[in-house]
């Protein structure tokens, strides 16, 4: 493998990135942006119906963060039109042929002009309505190779995947950075057919409007179609699943092209660059950070001893882009990279569970009436039966008890059963959706990483711009000292 200066690559590139709105594409266009000013255009697919809705979402959703300070700070004034030089604005939809680009003429320049595509589009919600799912993480990359074998000037196309896609069979172990083909046995589940499963979208949704189902109770059964499926085939939620099968289109539609898929564990806020601790949305493990400094998590269900596959979102950026310039022109069979820390810098939820403490402990959140919220040591539950225990004893005796009250005083307490109720409901749903990843005991192999940073080391990589070795992190000051207070000031604000 043979790597050089991933700023030169860069130099006069037009690169289309999807998904430009979510975490990641934006920490990696704040980044090429940075670098590397010199690259020639960057068009930007945002799920719009026009010009003006994309502006809008450009500046509210995507420059208008903080994450561009840094480079705002740089530019000063020239900012503005710096942005608009760089960037163009593509309306459009990755689940559809063309991906949905109405507008001929901007379509035939893409074609012409695109060096790279960077397909980072998707639904990352774990139990996102499957016809939604199926669309954006599966039909969405089959859309997004065919419009890339039109690409005359195309160099490479990278696939953001998630490491995940191991599914309920990955939960142990070491788990290879190694392809997903259709038609394999996979999870101990042979038969899943992609098109088959749309069949099976396609009938329900047909079935739920004959019988005059309204727009919440669609919502609510396409939610719970993608769990079922998901697990009738051995993965644990409808994400990962359709993520999967999105994998799997790769493999069988990539042809001639040359083709990178990156599979990023638990994307955390950036380690380094533009600054540390950006960060945006409540991910994974920041839901249980929130919930524990907000003083509302008091029980915990998992194994302190499993691991929590963290990595900064900086490090996930930098490695698609040496990735990008390692596989410019080079077709090659299933290349795959684990972006993770598993295997090299392990951290596990007791440590998790110890930063949190220590943080909260001597920098409290503020409650509405202007207190600070004292956290305690959190009640960690190690099976599923235990919880059900803790469940039964805490919340649903007083549960049953309102309900015989109800009945005893003529509904009087409906209303209080009916908010206790949804809460259960609620915490069970996580709870199912979550236990996967609480007791998840594997790593993921990051060989292929390893040979990349290597070919870095020893090409022309400007590895103090584009690192991404795990070995750099100190988790305890990182979480104490960049991740819980970026935390803090983007996500609790």
């Amino acid at each position: 493998m043979e790597l050089g200066s991933i700023l030169h690559f860069l130099q006069d590139k037009s690169i289309l990135i999807t998904g430009a709105t979510g975490f990641l594409a934006k920490v990696l266009l704040e980044k090429i942006l940075r670098v590397q000013p010199n690259v020639k255009k960057l068009y930007l697919l945002l799920r719009t119906e026009d010009a003006k809705s994309a502006t809008h979402r450009l500046h509210n959703e995507i420059i208008g963060k903080d994450l561009f300070r840094v480079l705002k700070e740089k530019l000063g004034a020239n900012f503005n039109s710096f942005v608009s030089k760089k960037l163009t604005l593509v309306p459009g939809d990755i689940s559809r042929e063309d991906l949905g680009l109405e507008d001929s003429i901007l379509r035939e320049e893409i074609y012409d002009q695109t060096d790279v595509i960077i397909n980072l589009a998707a639904t990352t919600n774990f139990d996102e309505r499957y016809d939604i799912s199926l669309g954006l993480n599966t039909f969405g990359v089959k859309y997004v190779i065919n419009f890339a074998k039109k690409c005359t000037k195309l160099k490479v196309l990278v696939h953001v995947s998630t490491a995940y896609v191991c599914g309920e069979g990955g939960r142990e172990g070491l788990i290879l950075e190694k392809p997903y083909h259709l038609g394999d046995s996979l999870n101990g589940v042979s038969g899943l057919d992609i098109n088959a499963e749309e069949k099976v979208v396609r009938d329900k949704l047909s079935e739920l409007q004959q019988l005059g189902a309204t727009e919440k109770e669609i919502k609510e059964v396409m939610k719970d179609l993608g769990i079922s499926r998901a697990k009738l085939y051995g993965w644990p939620n409808t994400y990962v699943f359709t993520k999967a099968m999105g994998e799997m289109l790769v493999e069988q539609l990539k042809g001639n092209l040359s083709v990178v898929i990156i599979r990023p564990s638990i994307v955390t806020s950036t380690l380094k660059e533009p600054f540390p601790g950006w960060a945006e949305g409540v991910r994974t493990i920041d839901s249980l950070a929130v919930a524990y400094g907000k003083g509302k998590l008091t029980c915990f269900l998992g194994d302190l001893k499993a691991i929590v596959d963290a990595i900064p979102a900086d490090m996930v950026v930098n490695a698609i882009l040496v990735a990008m310039v390692a596989h410019a022109n080079r077709p090659s069979d299933d290349v795959i990279y684990h972006i993770g820390s598993s295997v090299r810098r392990p951290l596990r939820y007791g440590k998790l569970q110890e930063y949190g403490f220590r943080y909260f402990t001597a920098k409290p959140c503020i409650s509405k009436d202007g207190r600070p919220v004292k956290v305690g040591k959190v009640t960690v539950l190690s099976n599923m039966d235990s919880f059900r225990r803790y469940m039964f004893i805490r919340y649903l005796l007083v549960l049953k008890g309102l309900e015989l009250a109800n009945t005893a005083f003529c509904q009087y307490f409906q209303g209080t059963y009916l908010d206790l109720n949804r809460k259960i409901q609620i915490v069970m749903r996580l709870v199912d959706l979550y236990k996967p990843y609480l007791f998840f005991k594997a790593a993921f192999d990051d060989m292929n990483t390893e040979k990349l940073r290597m070919a870095g080391r020893q090409g022309g990589v400007e590895t103090d711009l584009f690192y991404f070795d795990p070995e750099l992190i100190d988790w305890e000051d990182y979480f104490l000292n960049i991740h819980l207070p970026g935390m803090v000031k983007y996500i609790l604000k």
